[in-house]
């Protein structure tokens, strides 16, 4: 069984229901099952910690979560056109896997939620595709063969699934969006398994 890791950052959870569609994708491909994991906040007072394990959701990611994945999905708010620093954080931290070539060649997908249209989704999955080109991943996106991708009044892009949650974080994912988000996950679960072959 290819384990496809759906590795993800959620404040107002847009992005944790996109992370749950993508997972549904990659499950409904024979032979690759979704481990879905999270990163805790990042914590501006250096006291403050994080419990080990979340109170609810996903529990947080581990490098070892990296280490033994067929395939990554990975998910974040837009921050200003980036990814939220909670991601940013822990992928600061995966060096080790790095002078390893833990993940070389494994393939990588990258998702986003923002609060209004052209609110920096696609130069928030162009930086998040950057570290993981740095491991050695390949990345795989969307085709325009997905239909809801030229039909699309949302989110949507040929980089990754994207969603526009509204300036609240109110907006549920259209069809649209869940459409490329169950066709993401899909994509990378039959990419993986061809690579692992």
């Amino acid at each position: 069984m290819a384990e496809i890791l759906v590795l993800y950052y959620s404040q107002g959870g847009a992005v944790r229901d996109m992370a749950q569609s993508i997972a549904r994708g990659i499950e409904s491909v024979s032979g690759a099952k979704a481990r879905i994991r999270t990163v805790p906040k990042v914590s501006a007072n250096c006291e403050a910690t994080e419990s080990e394990v979340p109170t609810s959701g996903a529990p947080y990611v581990e490098l070892q979560d990296l280490e033994e994945c067929a395939g990554l999905a990975f998910g974040s708010p837009t921050r200003f056109g980036n990814m939220a620093a909670p991601m940013k954080y822990f992928l600061d931290g995966t060096s080790s896997l790095w002078l390893k070539g833990a993940l070389i060649g494994k393939p990588a997908a990258v998702f986003t939620s923002s609060g209004s249209m052209h609110g920096g989704n696609e130069t928030t999955l162009l930086t998040m595709m950057l570290p993981l080109m740095h491991h050695g991943m390949i990345l795989v996106g969307l085709p325009y063969s997905e239909a809801a991708l030229g039909n699309t009044t949302t989110g949507g892009t040929p980089y990754g699934a994207s969603h526009i949650g509204g300036a609240m974080d109110d907006k549920p994912l259209s069809e649209d969006e869940k459409k490329l988000c169950l066709a993401l996950g899909k994509r990378l679960a039959e990419t993986a398994l061809k690579l692992s072959a």
